[in-house]
């Protein structure tokens, strides 16, 4: 099922929801999976082989179409939130627990999906419509190899920063702004983090939002393994890194609480 998220608004992209959705009578949690691309593109292979996979492991799983390219901030954490808010809106008739939704997603998905754990109060992401009354706040995270930093000068990732700041030089300012780490609080949700730590955005992207997650108490795990490319998506031909979604689903279900289906 194809999910428009933004009905009614002309746009070069409408962003969109593809549902993959269990048969089942228990209400489940469910995850948004975020596919990377340095906010130019989506990539294919850390999309809907993931909803899949979750799945597999007993959620209820969608994939986040959301705008790249010739954006500007805050356009794509929008469509973050306005999907949230579309779950939770139809928790009931997709037989959603509506306070068990967990995005996550890959480099600057990952980016994108610790964005909705850290701007949820801030960006507005009304459309007139029903799910303008539920909550855009996520239950948890999940990123994987994420680019949290956009400053090169620290540990970050400079042209998935100038992409979403829609400029080639952005302002320190505006660097500072989409340096993730920085806008951690007391209500960030709990997250789940796996890097390698040769990776070519750095592992210090995970550390450091771990880190700025644990130093205001929350709860925050991390992996990180020894050797790998960026851009694993499900690693399946890497024994040791392959069992990532296995460790995701059992930080959500025994930390989370999230409820899934016996697979």
């Amino acid at each position: 099922m194809h999910i428009d998220l933004w009905p009614g608004r002309s746009m070069e992209f409408m962003p969109y929801l593809e549902t993959y959705l269990l048969k089942t009578e228990k209400p489940l949690g469910a995850v948004i999976v975020c596919p990377g691309g340095a906010y130019t593109h989506r990539a294919r292979h850390e999309a809907d082989p993931v909803a899949v996979r979750f799945n597999e492991l007993g959620f209820h799983a969608f994939v986040l179409e959301y705008r790249v390219d010739k954006i500007k901030f805050p356009e794509p954490q929008q469509d973050a939130f306005r999907a949230i808010k579309i779950i939770r809106q139809h928790a009931a008739e997709w037989k959603i627990v509506p306070d068990q939704i967990a995005i996550g997603g890959f480099s600057a998905g990952g980016h994108l999906a610790a964005s909705a754990g850290v701007f949820f109060d801030e960006i507005d992401a009304s459309a007139g419509d029903g799910a303008d009354a539920f909550p855009q706040r996520p239950d948890a995270l999940f990123p994987c190899y994420p680019v949290i930093d956009v400053d090169p000068n620290r540990f970050g990732h400079a042209s998935s920063g100038a992409a979403l700041a829609g400029e080639k030089n952005p302002s320190q300012e505006t660097i500072d702004k989409l340096s993730l780490q920085f806008h951690v609080t007391e209500k960030t949700p709990p997250a789940v983090m796996w890097h390698t730590a040769d990776d070519g955005v750095k592992a210090m992207n995970s550390i450091a939002f771990a880190q700025a997650i644990w130093a205001r108490g929350g709860t925050a795990e991390l992996h990180i393994f020894a050797h790998g490319p960026h851009g694993l998506g499900l690693a399946e031909k890497y024994e040791n890194i392959k069992v990532w979604p296995q460790l995701t689903a059992q930080f959500l279900k025994t930390v989370c609480n999230f409820t899934t289906a016996e697979c």
